[in-house]
């Protein structure tokens, strides 16, 4: 089975990629999307999120098992982070390498998004872009152990991450 996506779009910011990735809240930028998916934007004003589904084009290697590497910029070590399956993180590493992120919109400018909380590189291609509705919102959230541990460490480092 061959399975064929094109970008609705591209991430615009022009910060360099150390700057998304040391960013803990994401960054602000745009989504501009291409004159031909335009239409596609009427009834998304007013709209407080969006979730932006983008190909991680600068992804490296495809890796099962990884550690969640997003915490060493709060001053944990390597070593300390479990090894654990890639489908319980958010690793670029994956067998596809797809990023779902959830961003604030700030603004529709014609056919770009002024958003906030990227987590994507300048440039990411962006395949679909969906409103953030209630439905979608999840009101009995579990986490297992390992991840509540790291969680909890996390935000003793740093305020800026949310304990659950």
């Amino acid at each position: 089975m061959e399975i064929v996506l094109r970008p609705i779009g591209f991430v615009s910011h022009g910060l360099p990629d150390s700057t998304v990735r040391e960013n803990i809240g994401g960054v602000e930028g745009f989504i501009e999307v291409l004159p031909e998916y335009a239409p596609g934007l009427d009834g998304l004003a007013g709209f407080s999120h969006i979730i932006v589904i983008a190909y991680l084009h600068k992804s490296k290697g495809r890796a099962l098992r990884v550690r969640p590497r997003g915490l060493l910029r709060l001053g944990f070590r390597l070593e300390d982070l479990p090894e654990v399956g890639v489908f319980a993180t958010d690793s670029p590493s994956r067998p596809n390498p797809l990023a779902l992120t959830i961003a604030r919109l700030l603004d529709i400018e014609g056919r770009r998004l002024r958003v906030s909380g990227l987590d994507l590189y300048d440039g990411t291609p962006v395949l679909d872009i969906k409103p953030y509705t209630p439905s979608r919102r999840v009101e009995d959230l579990s986490l297992p152990s390992w991840y509540k541990e790291l969680l909890e460490e996390a935000s003793r480092r740093d305020p800026r991450v949310r304990e659950v």
